[in-house]
């Protein structure tokens, strides 16, 4: 009995007690993964210098907690998909609370001391909506060695900050993403990792490496899926994320196979090359394409004045004259002189100038076209009558005193040489400037705003429009101005370099280099109050001869109004504020709202005409609110907002 009692006595001293104690202090002990295991046992057993540690002391580790580590293995990557489960505080907690055992290994190989911590150590939770936003990296620091205490409050701070973590995770997740959702750096990363991909593909270090080939394709198509025609990252699907991190495992994998960084860098510079080289061609295509579309009647404009015209001649309404025709001579009203062959566009502008008119009986236009739509202009004005305004159409034939005889602009648009310019493919090619050969400097109808007196000769004042503008105010204030002796009176455009005077003449021309000066300031036709009283007395329109004579040979100018304008008037134009004439609308997109909103008369000049599909669309509703698309006319020919 005493020896049964000697050997369990002896039992309990080797056996069970060392069992008792290894356990409540293992039980002192809190972790939760084989990482947090490894970790206790390296700070508790192996560790005899704990100031070195980014962990609490082990003698207070009963009432503090340890502070918590984010490490993230490379095989584990965050997608956009699974960032939403981690806003919940059970989500949180475990990627808090995960270590990596890969960091264990990486210390081992480093051989640190035994002084060092054998784990390696991550930011805070603070962290951690950076690793959400994609920038995983952005969270890991390497340890440095500070003063014990330091760590310590560093350690409580984190364990203070651990409670919280949740709802500083949650609202740092917020406003990332709304940071992320208006930008597209993501869809431009994406663009960028597809070029990188196609140059390794041509490389010959990938070529010789099939399996890398195949990855490379599959990772193309990947991403090109991905993209799609998304332009921000708003609009790239959840697995967005996930593709580009992908991509950039293999892209490196690509980098790693090239040996021959001189075959790269050379085959870069060529493809620098072509696309410049296309660039250049593209361009040059755009530029011809939309010279063409700018010449070319859309099928509808086309077939309104044919449907117009046959409906005129078929209800015989060449017999009735339109009402107030005692008013066209009338100096004391408001008169506005319209030349065009656009049937929609003259429509424009008398709809939404009458609809901005005060009084709209005072208002005269006179609207000249040529002999092609001058029975298409009277009907749509006859069955379409503009409020109590004056409508007066005209024929640009039946002006017998204007021929070559007289105008010394007719005679060279029917030369030989006019002809060859234009119809001769190989002198269009040489000429590099392509608008020059619009059409539209043929018609003689661009050159009738040189003969208003002769056109009007009981007025006093003209107010000349183009047809590509639209009136957003009452003009009859126009009509009030003192021009202070001057013919002309005329916004000017030199708030641009290329609106000066050196950009429409020729200056290594003596005659032009003597007589103006290249740095003037040009001005803009559109929308001109003349008066016609000075007009006669100064003689512009034999002004206008004169110079169109010594342009014979198109050597002080190229084709156009404008710079024979700009000769015509000079000395002779007075400066309207800037608010009268807004242009630009017809190839500039970035003309102010403000602008647009204050302009009286807004001009679409340039080849974006609106009544065309290549308009500017943000500009376009301003022309189309002036048209009735209900229009019986407008319905049978297809013509739509």
């Amino acid at each position: 009995m005493l020896i049964r009692n000697l050997v369990a006595l002896m039992l309990f001293f080797t056996v069970i007690a060392p069992i008792l104690l290894y356990t409540d202090r293992l039980a002192s002990l809190k972790f939760s993964s084989k990482g947090d295991l490894v970790e206790g046992f390296a700070t508790s057993g192996f560790n005899s210098n704990y100031g070195h540690l980014n962990l609490v002391d082990g003698k207070s580790s009963s009432s503090v907690k340890e502070p918590v580590a984010i490490v993230y293995s490379d095989n584990k990557l965050l997608t956009d998909s699974g960032a939403s489960d981690w806003q919940s505080n059970d989500g949180i907690q475990g990627v808090i609370e995960r270590k990596s055992t890969r960091v264990l290994s990486t210390t081992d190989d480093e051989g640190l001391s035994q002084n060092e911590n054998p784990i390696k150590q991550v930011t805070d939770p603070i962290g951690l909506p950076n690793v959400i936003s994609g920038n995983p990296n952005s969270t890991s620091e390497k340890n440095s060695e500070v003063d014990p205490n330091v760590k310590q409050e560093q350690s409580a701070t984190q364990t203070s900050e651990k409670t919280d973590g949740g709802e500083i995770v949650k609202s740092r997740v917020e406003q990332d993403s709304v940071q992320v959702a208006h930008t597209n750096a993501r869809v431009r990363h994406l663009k960028d990792q597809l070029i990188r991909a196609k140059v390794y593909l041509s490389l010959p270090g990938t070529r010789n490496n099939p399996h890398l080939t195949r990855e490379l394709r599959l990772r193309i198509k990947e991403v090109q899926r991905t993209l799609g025609d998304a332009s921000k990252d708003s609009e790239l699907p959840k697995n967005a994320h996930e593709r580009l991190k992908t991509m950039e495992l293999t892209l490196a994998k690509g980098k790693q196979a090239q040996d021959d960084c001189s075959t790269v860098v050379k085959k870069l510079r060529a493809m620098l090359h072509s696309t410049e080289e296309q660039l250049r061609v593209h361009k040059k295509q755009g530029l011809f394409l939309t010279q063409l579309t700018a010449k070319t009647l859309p099928k509808g404009l086309h077939c309104l004045p044919l449907r117009l015209t046959t409906e005129y001649y078929s209800l015989n309404w060449s017999q009735q004259p339109f009402p107030g025709q005692e008013k066209l001579e009338d100096p004391d009203l408001y008169h506005y002189a319209l030349f065009s062959d656009n049937v929609l566009a003259a429509a424009v502008v008398v709809n939404s100038t009458i609809t901005h008119a005060e009084e709209s009986s005072k208002h005269v236009f006179h609207i000249i076209t040529d002999r092609l739509n001058y029975a298409a202009m009277r009907m749509w004005f006859q069955a379409n009558p503009p409020d109590k305004a004056t409508i007066e159409i005209q024929n640009i034939e039946e002006f017998t005193w204007l021929n070559a005889s007289y105008s010394p602009v007719l005679k060279q648009l029917g030369s030989s040489t006019m002809i060859d310019y234009y119809f001769r493919s190989h002198r269009a090619s040489s000429d590099s400037n392509m608008k020059f050969r619009n059409p539209k400097y043929l018609s003689i109808l661009n050159h009738l705003r040189f003969y208003l007196p002769q056109l009007f000769p009981k007025l006093k004042k003209v107010l000349f429009l183009d047809d590509d503008i639209v009136v957003q105010k009452d003009l009859t204030g126009l009509w009030s101005i003192d021009l202070k002796g001057n013919v002309n009176g005329a916004v000017e455009t030199c708030g641009e370099s290329f609106h000066r005077f050196d950009r429409y003449l020729n200056f290594s021309n003596p005659l032009i280099s003597k007589s103006f000066d290249p740095h003037a300031c040009g001005w803009a036709y559109g929308m001109n109050i003349f008066d016609l009283d000075e007009w006669k007395r100064q003689n512009i329109t034999e002004v206008y001869h004169s110079w169109q004579k010594l342009n014979y040979d198109r050597q002080l100018w190229k084709l156009g109004t404008l710079p024979p304008g700009l000769i015509t008037f000079w000395k002779r134009t007075y400066q309207l504020d800037k608010s009268w004439h807004v242009l630009g609308l017809g190839y500039n997109t970035n003309v102010g709202q403000k602008e647009i909103d204050r302009a009286a008369v807004i001009h679409y000049n340039g080849n974006m005409k609106p009544w065309l599909e290549i308009a500017i669309p943000k500009y376009r509703n301003y022309w189309t609110k002036h048209v009735d698309f209900d229009n019986v006319y407008l319905r049978e020919c297809n013509i739509n907002p």
